[in-house]
């Protein structure tokens, strides 16, 4: 099998987007694990990607903005929100590469109960907020429903400056186009296109988090293996596919 390469800046693979929607203000938090350990949190038909032997957990927040869908207008109100996600990095039986979320925390209830009940995505209803002061931006989440009820995160980062030459572990963790997710029975890949991403080093102040342990992961221990920041790129999702 023919896992496809890391690529940064990949052509849109997929003729119609069904879904649009604008990533802002993201903030990314890695730590590596065993891949013994994650593989049996991924759908059937998936394995643990790994880089140099070890796959990563990812701590990732930011704002979601101007959800839509197709062509059509961004849903007012409710298609603009903040989210925190938790998320695991797999390949498939056709060597795709993709993420898998184990859970994602968003501040608007109806995205929430959409996500559900059409991809089986795991999204959980949270209050949500980013603080800002110069450079430093503070990311706060506690959970609402549903459980486990008040699971919270609090995350400080400094940004610094534009990465000019980003590293094999910065590329691996960011470069993603795609994510698996089981639904109805069968586990899905979801493709997905963006500009390449403008990132940013960021230095970790402060992490104070349950959200991690809480998707059944190892909580995190140590200095992350990266911390990056990017201020933003739109984004669309093509049509689902079924794993053969």
């Amino acid at each position: 099998m023919n896992i496809e390469p890391v690529d940064a800046a990949p052509g849109q693979g997929f003729h119609r987007a069904v879904l649009r929607q604008r990533w802002e203000h993201l903030t990314f938090l890695h730590w590596a694990v065993a891949p013994e350990v994650v593989a049996p949190l991924l759908p059937p038909g998936t394995r643990p990607d790994t880089l140099d032997g070890v796959s990563h957990v990812g701590l990732i927040g930011f704002r979601m903005v101007g959800l839509g869908f197709g062509l059509g207008p961004a849903v007012p109100y409710f298609g603009s929100f903040w989210e925190t996600n938790v998320r695991l990095y797999s390949v498939d039986d056709t060597g795709r590469r993709a993420v898998v979320f184990r859970s994602l925390d968003a501040s608007r209830l109806i995205p929430v109960l959409v996500a559900r009940a059409t991809l089986r995505l795991p999204y959980l209803w949270s209050r949500m907020r980013l603080d800002r002061d110069g450079d430093r931006l503070t990311y706060r989440c506690r959970r609402r429903w549903p459980g486990p009820v008040g699971a919270a995160s609090r995350m400080t980062v400094r940004v610094g400056g534009p990465i000019a030459d980003p590293t094999p572990l910065e590329h691996f963790v960011t470069a993603r186009w795609g994510l698996h997710t089981r639904a109805y029975g069968r586990t899905l890949h979801l493709p997905n296109w963006h500009p390449r991403w403008p990132l940013h080093r960021a230095e970790l102040l402060h992490l104070d988090d349950e959200l991690v342990a809480a998707a059944g992961l190892p909580p995190p221990a140590g200095a992350p293996a990266s911390v990056l920041y990017a201020p933003g790129v739109p984004v669309r999702f093509g049509p689902p596919v079924a794993l053969r």
